[in-house]
């Protein structure tokens, strides 16, 4: 007699939920306020930031904040857009930039609205990423780099807090990392893997991305 095959595998739920793009912005947010408000120090907060940009599942990512408040108070909201030019209401949120290099360049800078993600490919070519002048629709911005026998550099206003979680393999990862002065700032976070190549990333001195609030 045939045995009866089980109950089809239904979605994953609870911790083994894996993570999306969403989920992890969230969660930088949230540490990200915690920095500000003291909670927590700045060696905690990069530890946590790595580990949350590296998670797969909603599991991993839970415990980083579960000694946080998960809310962002509205008036820290509408000071960290004071800096952004956010996208219209009802928008759709922008897709992923792509910035492909083979055996060649490419390059973005320039006044240009910066979304909350870009993909940067650099293979036997080079890829030039300057935020300098850019507008930033999102508080954080994620350079995903992948860098083969080629390099990504990554160029941001000085008042721009710079963070790293990537990788140099035969390679160099070589980011200048700082916090800005003001907490709700927005953040560049450079992701990624040099093999044998490399990635650097450094704030450029006089450029300042402008405080919205300022302005009127």
């Amino acid at each position: 007699m045939t045995k009866a095959a089980g109950p089809a595998p239904g979605p994953a739920h609870g911790p083994e939920l894996r993570a999306s793009d969403a989920d992890r912005d969230r969660i930088a947010d949230i540490l990200r306020e915690a920095l500000a408000e003291g909670r927590l120090t700045a060696d905690e907060h990069a530890e946590r930031i790595d580990a949350a940009y590296r998670a797969r599942t909603m599991g991993e990512l839970e415990p980083l904040v579960r000694d946080l408040p998960a809310a962002r108070p509205a008036a820290a909201s509408a000071a960290a857009d004071a800096y952004a030019a956010p996208r219209p209401p009802g928008a759709p949120v922008r897709p992923a930039e792509n910035l492909v290099a083979v055996f060649g360049g490419a390059t973005r800078k320039g006044r240009w609205r910066a979304g909350g993600r870009i993909n940067a490919f650099a293979l036997f070519g080079g890829v030039e990423i300057d935020l300098t002048e850019a507008l930033f629709e999102e508080r954080q911005l994620t350079i995903s780099t992948w860098a083969l026998f080629g390099g990504v550099e990554v160029k941001v206003p000085e008042n721009v807090s710079l963070r790293s979680a990537g990788t140099g393999i035969f390679g160099g990862f070589d980011v200048d990392s700082h916090e800005a002065s003001d907490p709700e700032a927005p953040t560049v976070l450079i992701t990624g893997c040099a093999l044998f190549g490399g990635v650097a990333g450094k704030a450029k001195r006089g450029k300042r991305v402008k405080d919205l609030r300022a302005a009127g």
